[in-house]
């Protein structure tokens, strides 16, 4: 297995868990249980950040383009609006 396809597979899989914690984190009743899986995504998100960076770096990933300035803008304000 190629460097690339291991770095990609990592990420899928870390991405996915990313994912899964939103649903646990929201589900769990107990404070102390769930202030620890906010950490571990918390950890995890930062490994996240770091093996994407290092894909970016070795070209493995290529991001999607950036939106334009006014659609990120009006997304802001929508967002911000909203809260």
């Amino acid at each position: 297995m190629q460097d690339k396809d291991i770095v990609n597979d990592y990420l899928t899989g870390i991405n996915a868990s990313l994912t899964g914690y939103a649903t646990v984190i929201t589900e769990t009743h107990d404070p102390e249980l769930r202030q620890t899986i906010i950490q571990l995504r918390n950890q995890d998100e930062v490994r996240q950040r770091q093996l994407y960076d290092y894909a970016l770096k070795h070209q493995y990933y290529t991001p999607a383009a950036s939106a334009p300035e006014d659609i990120i803008q009006m997304t802001k304000s929508t967002l911000t609006t909203q809260s």
